[in-house]
Formats: C-alpha cells, structure tokens, sequence
C-alpha cells in the first residue's frame, strides 16, 4: 500500500545492484528534500531516540475523515536526511487514518534498507516511524 513516490524510490533501487549506490541514492533524496526552517530546530520537533540530531514538523492538509499527513524533516547527518525523504515519499499524502496502516519495516525491507543500516540507524527510523504515527494518529482523533 505503498505512495506512487515510494514505488518510484523502490524501482530505482531495483535497478541499483551495488549497496554503495543505493546509499547515495539514499543521499541524493535528503539532498533534494526541501530543508526545514532552522527556526523548527527546537526541542518540541526533535525526534528522541535517533543518534543524530532528527527534527520533524507534521502538517495535516484538511480537515476530518479526509484530511492529508504530511511533514518536513530535518537532520544533521546527510543518509539520515534521506532516511527521511524516503519516509516522506511513503507517508505524505495519505490520509491520517491510513497512516497507522502502513507497514514500514515491511516496506523499508523491499529497499534493503532494514540489511544495511546500522542498528543505531535502525533505531533512529523506527523512532522516526513512531513519530510519524503519533502525528497522525493525533490527527486522525481531531478530525473525528
């Protein structure tokens, strides 16, 4: 149940046979995700749990059943800023009630990522994660 973007970074690593390639793919998606306002670098955004410095900024697009999960995301370590672009790419857009649905290790799994990281990364995306579904599910209560 993966987002059209997230089908895309999944092809992509298809075609990318060497781990190190994958991992500048990695990259190169923190590289294009917009950057988070350095004014949201506060204790309130900050996503505990992770070894690198992690910011998370959610926003709901409507309002009630309908309503959109999306957020911006911030790190201080270059894979990590696209650990978050991929999670980006698998949640933004659906809606707040489909958000506690998604399996993300399984889907994380499909990229190699879940081989490849360290277990402090593994960590770090799986607070990230939480994060994620706590926004949502936030979100999902208030709009009823």
């Amino acid at each position: 149940m993966a987002t059209e973007a997230f089908e895309e970074i999944a092809e992509t690593f298809e075609f990318l046979d060497d781990w190190e390639d994958r991992y500048r793919h990695v990259i190169e998606l923190g590289r294009a995700m917009d950057a988070l306002d350095p004014a949201f670098h506060v204790p309130a955004t900050k996503v505990e749990g992770c070894a690198s410095q992690v910011w998370f900024l959610p926003r709901i697009d409507g309002q009630g059943p309908d309503a959109r999960f999306d957020f911006q995301g911030d790190s201080d370590a270059m894979i990590v800023r696209g650990l978050i672009a991929v999670l980006h790419a698998l949640y933004s857009g659906l809606p707040v009630r489909e958000v506690q649905t998604v399996d993300a290790a399984a889907e994380l799994a499909r990229l190699g990522l879940d081989e490849h990281l360290s277990s402090q990364r593994s960590n770090g995306v799986r607070a990230m994660v939480g994060r994620i579904r706590k926004f949502a599910a936030e979100a999902a209560e208030t709009a009823g």
